[in-house]
């Protein structure tokens, strides 16, 4: 019960951060609103840790894979994202996004020697098919001449995320919690955004309304305090080859939000998507009879 309750706040969260993000887009630079989110995620997450006692401070020997938590899941994964929302819909960036689930069953057999499932391929490859199909048109009549470009940055964000992933899964085996680490990563990968603020010499400007604020505070404390937090404990209870499927329902959580408050409209190919996303989860989940889980060990 504990991890269907972290698989699905997660996948709730992190669903509808998009919005937040929305409203983010536009009045100030990319590179400063993503600061700013994780800067502020990093002062509440350190406060919260120091009063309650529970801020610990990762050894010398743990600080290298800390930094790889850090820029990672805290800093270059969120440029790339955003950055390719330049060349490309949101829809297609989703549909990339999704690959995490095969990113990490990769990662995990190169860095942990973990056997690749196939069922974790079966439901990786429905659950993409699937976002193709719920965003239909906008996946395919948005592949244009520069889309290569925003294409390569969602592949190139999402591979930071998995690698993110792997240093979470190693943190924890080194006994370092996911409160602690993020606590830490987001420290480390704020202070890197602003680094980059100052090398690319962006002015550094307050939010320009309550808006922009009220927003900001959403991504900041719900999107990545918590979501964050219940994302990797669940990449070290269940692993990361399955928790990464939930990647693939967070654009179902928006297109829902949308038809209900902004007008989205299902179509019979949209929900032929949900549902084969919605039948991912079961591949994946499901608990296989005892003569299946021995016959595909052997």
């Amino acid at each position: 019960m504990t991890n269907f309750i972290l698989f699905l706040s997660t996948v709730l969260i992190w669903g509808t951060t998009w919005i937040a993000i929305a409203l983010q887009i536009g009045p100030m630079p990319v590179l400063l609103s993503v600061f700013y989110r994780f800067a502020l995620a990093a002062v509440v997450l350190v406060c919260v840790l120091t009063v309650t006692g529970r801020l610990k401070v990762p050894t010398l020997r743990q600080q290298p894979f800390i930094l790889v938590q850090a820029l990672s899941l805290f800093c270059c994964n969120f440029l790339c994202f955003y950055y390719s929302a330049r060349y490309v819909p949101s829809g297609l960036i989703s549909v990339v996004f999704s690959l995490a689930t095969v990113y990490n069953a990769i990662n995990a057999r190169i860095f942990f020697s973990e056997r690749i499932k196939p069922r974790t391929l079966v439901a990786a490859a429905m659950g993409i098919v699937g976002l193709a199909l719920l965003f239909g048109p906008e996946v395919f009549t948005g592949i244009k001449g520069e889309s290569w470009k925003g294409i390569a940055l969602s592949a190139l964000g999402t591979l930071f995320f998995s690698f993110g992933n792997m240093a979470s899964r190693r943190n924890t085996a080194s006994g370092i919690t996911p409160l602690t680490a993020n606590a830490w990563g987001m420290t480390y990968g704020s202070i890197a955004l602003l680094v980059l603020v100052g090398i690319t010499g962006t002015r550094i400007v307050l939010p320009p309304d309550a808006r922009y604020l009220a927003a900001l505070l959403y991504l900041s404390v719900i999107g990545s305090v918590v979501g964050f937090t219940t994302y990797l404990t669940l990449v070290s209870r269940i692993g990361s080859q399955k928790a990464a499927y939930a990647t693939v329902l967070f654009p179902v959580v928006a297109l829902t939000l949308s038809s209900l408050y902004e007008g989205y409209h299902f179509t019979p190919l949209a929900i032929a998507g949900l549902l084969l996303t919605l039948a991912g989860n079961v591949v994946i989940f499901a608990r296989l009879p005892q003569r299946w889980n021995s016959a595909a060990q052997n």
